[in-house]
């Protein structure tokens, strides 16, 4: 397994150098999946890397719909909650393995204002708009710009959102490319540009369990770290109160290897109660990077499949499965309850647009919006 630190950074871009490679180590293929519901057809397309990590995306969504990753007796799993069939994609949404946007995570009253005009979004988080307001980029068919095998298989996606979407300012055009080279390093770079000023904040909402999806364990008993010594308090309807609050001495002190679990019920921790578990911002101590740095880091003891995941962006949200409460039948046929999974979203603050001491979210004509990450598998001995 990689040690944290120095080597870890300096490696953390080499999904990006691995095209210089001699040789033609991960392919990428193209089916149908089925129809929407007007009969617009949908794909998927499978990267696979040479030493047994694939990838499963479909455009409904820009989709990760699986992720699969050896473990230490070389057993493959998939580690991604999520769902056999496209309709349940469409029928029974959850945001799994979803592109969100544009704006991933809450905003307040779903209310932002932008050079003095007030925008107002849908609610679909009681008295917050939630990744977008309900009709977000996790419900459009993106197209398929291209799909490549060789050094690194990538497939490219594009969608338009119009001036006025869910009430967001601005036609923005935005781009996702998921990119799988030979040593399983899935990268993900989110782009886009708009005609006037607007918010942006996209990230992916793949939901982990690295023992495999459906494991009777769950995801509780695995050991996260997360590189922050700050995170976002939030009130009782989980939006961040401004603070940036130390979490030294808490349960949300994740800076060494600490078992998900252990916090995760514990009631007299009030922002534990608020989230019912895990529901928070981390405010990474790197900052806004050029190049993905650490954001977290998650391992399975028993299988030794081990999770890195990698950004640009300042923050990455914690979120223990809470709301996964046995009314969904995923991947396998398996009911989904509190604690099958995890989500490490890296992105920009939850409602950053009314927080002006957080990190802006403001995209401008010509100034166009990235966000580069990457989901790097590895074994422990």
């Amino acid at each position: 397994m990689r040690i944290l630190g120095k080597a870890l950074v300096a490696s953390t871009f080499a999904i990006a150098c691995a095209c210089t490679a001699p040789a033609f180590a991960a392919d990428a293929t193209q089916a149908s999946v089925g129809t929407l519901p007007d009969g617009t057809a949908v794909s998927a397309v499978t990267l696979r890397a040479e030493n047994g990590v694939s990838a499963i995306i479909l455009n409904y969504g820009a989709t990760l719909q699986k992720l699969l990753a050896p473990g230490r007796d070389g057993e493959v799993a998939d580690v991604v909650l999520g769902y056999d069939e496209l309709k349940d994609y469409v029928e029974h949404p959850n945001y799994f393995g979803v592109t969100v946007g544009r704006y991933a995570n809450r905003i307040a009253g779903g209310k932002f204002v932008l050079d003095g005009k007030t925008y107002q979004l849908p609610l679909n988080d009681e008295t917050n708009s939630l990744h977008g307001g309900g009709k977000g980029f996790d419900k459009a068919l993106w197209k398929l710009k291209s799909v490549e095998s060789g050094p690194v298989a990538r497939v490219v996606l594009t969608h338009t959102s119009p001036d006025g979407d869910s009430g967001y300012p601005g036609k923005v055009d935005a781009t996702v490319t998921y990119s799988l080279d030979e040593t399983g390093n899935l990268g993900i770079v989110f782009e886009a540009k708009t005609d006037k000023p607007t918010i942006v904040n996209m990230t992916n909402h793949a939901i982990f369990n690295m023992a495999g999806e459906g494991s009777s364990d769950g995801a509780l008993g695995q050991m996260l770290t997360i590189p922050a010594s700050r995170f976002t308090p939030v009130n009782k309807a989980l939006i961040p109160t401004g603070e940036l609050r130390p979490v030294e001495g808490s349960v949300f002190d994740f800076r060494k290897p600490r078992r998900v679990a252990d916090g995760v019920r514990n009631g007299k921790n009030q922002q534990i109660v608020y989230g019912r578990g895990y529901d928070h911002n981390f405010a990474l101590d790197k900052g806004v990077t050029k190049t993905p740095q650490l954001a977290a880091r998650l391992e399975d003891p028993k299988s030794g499949r081990v999770l890195d995941v990698l950004t640009t962006e300042p923050g990455v949200q914690f979120y223990s499965g809470n709301f996964l409460d046995g009314t969904l039948v995923g991947k396998g046929g398996t009911l989904y309850r509190m604690g099958d999974g995890i989500a490490l979203e890296p992105q920009k603050f939850p409602d950053a647009p009314n927080q002006p001491g957080f990190v802006s979210a403001r995209v401008d004509p010509g100034k166009p919006y990235r966000h580069a990450m990457i989901y790097r598998l590895s074994v422990s001995r």
